[in-house]
């Protein structure tokens, strides 16, 4: 069962026809109820008319003999107030609904002269009639009867009447209610048969039409298991033209691909940097230390030592990167910006630290000290690079955010580039930064920094013609 249910496509059809089922149960059931009430009302309105119009006669005195009572083979009878049959439907055989059994009529009781103490305005029908007078209220109940040797129900209808010599009777006429149930079963039986078509047809056209829907899904799943077999980031996923939910999932799963392909192929370039980078100080350092083992006195101990420090700190930066990319996040500690602007541009010469608006005392933000002190030292160590004589750093309360601005009289990026420099392994001057030990990760490290601390780093020119760096962070 959970194999057959396995699909969208099995569950929606399943999911349909049972909904279309109940309210099909529910509809019919309401329709069976409905004309069986309207039946059975029309039975009644029939059976009240037909004894009313015997009702009718009585009151005008028309004798028990000559009453109209085998119109239309209904079974009708008289009784009075004792409830003895004075009249009734002459091939009446049984009756049975109306509280009088007796299909003849009885002679009526010899009194014994006591009639004098019964109230003549006490009857059944709870009225008090006058001689001619028929009675407003009309007692249904259903019973059956016999007539000619064929047995029916019946819908009774009891109408009280004083006759013209002020006898209390009662009329109670039927009506056959062989319409109502033959109505019935025909439609109860339309609806047995017809239900499980309909039913069927609604699975059906369910089926396909869900089917057609889930064709492009289809599509994307062949693709997608394509794409896995092959590794071929480059494959997209087909688009369908019609604008729904389908389309708009290949499209996002498309766009999925993408990103996967670009962090893919940056993953790629940085494994094939890294390996590029590290190989120069390793084999600078691999060819001091065989010379030195050939010749001692020719032992370059403190270029040696300078590969090695180079060759660190590119492994320290590569490690920082890859806990980056891992999505490592930030501790939550409190670390004061202009603190540590002061701390890291401290020791340097040709830095300078000062303070804007109504930063007197801390600036701080949520984050990570060493992250940030990285973020910071990187920065600093670019603009000493590449300033000719002096970096101003300023530290600012802008809003809600902290701001860190490091600026050098350089000569600056140029616009074309100033996204560019942050990229990993990119080096506007080659030469100069290789020869200085840089290995282009500086910055790509401090915008990665800012952007795990929910910031942002910027760059722009300088009032004085160079470089100007703006880390803004969200204040704590």
């Amino acid at each position: 069962m959970s194999r057959l249910l396995g699909s969208v496509r099995a569950r929606a059809t399943l999911g349909a026809t049972l909904v279309v089922a109940v309210a099909l149960v529910a509809a019919g059931t309401a329709v069976l109820l409905s004309l069986r009430s309207n039946l059975l009302g029309e039975a009644g309105t029939q059976a009240e008319r037909s004894a009313r119009e015997v009702a009718t006669e009585l009151a005008v005195g028309t004798p028990y003999a000559e009453l109209s009572l085998d119109v239309d083979d209904r079974p009708v009878q008289v009784v009075d107030e004792d409830g003895g049959l004075v009249a009734a439907s002459e091939n009446l055989e049984r009756i049975s609904g109306t509280g009088v059994d007796a299909v003849k009529p009885q002679p009526a009781p010899t009194g014994d002269g006591d009639d004098d103490d019964a109230d003549p305005d006490d009857d059944d029908s709870g009225e008090s009639l006058e001689p001619g007078e028929i009675g407003e209220r009309t007692t249904v109940s259903d019973g059956s009867a016999t007539i000619d040797g064929d047995t029916e129900d019946y819908r009774f209808a009891a109408v009280p009447v004083q006759d013209r010599a002020g006898d209390d009777l009662t009329v109670y006429a039927g009506a056959p209610l062989s319409a109502e149930h033959g109505a019935v079963n025909t439609a109860l039986t339309v609806m047995l048969i017809g239900f499980p078509l309909l039913l069927a047809v609604v699975g059906w056209v369910t089926w396909l039409v869900t089917g057609r829907a889930l064709r492009p899904v289809a599509g994307i799943r062949r693709e997608m298991a394509a794409i896995t077999a092959s590794e071929d980031l480059a494959r997209r996923v087909p688009v369908p033209d019609t604008h729904d939910e389908v389309a708009r999932l290949a499209s996002t799963t498309n766009q999925t691909l993408a990103a996967l392909e670009t962090s893919v192929e940056r993953q790629r370039r940085f494994v094939a940097d890294a390996s590029h980078e590290l190989r120069s100080p390793i084999a600078s350092l691999r060819t001091q230390l065989e010379v030195a083992a050939a010749h001692p006195e020719l032992l370059d101990l403190d270029g040696a030592v300078e590969d090695t420090v180079r060759l660190q700190r590119l492994a320290a930066d590569l490690l920082l990167l890859a806990r980056l990319d891992a999505g490592e996040r930030p501790a939550d500690a409190r670390v004061d910006l202009a603190a540590l602007a002061r701390e890291e541009a401290g020791g340097r010469s040709g830095v300078s630290v000062r303070a804007e608006g109504d930063v007197a005392g801390e600036l701080t933000v949520a984050g990570s000290r060493g992250q940030l002190g990285r973020v910071l030292a990187n920065l600093l160590d670019n603009a000493q690079r590449h300033a000719r004589s002096a970096v101003e750093v300023s530290v600012r309360r802008d809003g809600d955010a902290a701001v860190v601005a490091v600026a050098d009289d350089g000569e600056g990026v140029p616009a074309a580039d100033r996204e560019r420099i942050f990229e990993r392994f990119v080096r506007l001057d080659a030469a100069r930064s290789r020869d200085d030990g840089g290995a282009g990760l500086g910055l790509a490290i401090a915008r990665d920094v800012a952007v795990r601390h929910g910031g942002t780093l910027t760059v722009h020119a300088a009032p004085a013609g160079g470089a100007l760096f703006e880390l803004r962070l969200p204040g704590a």
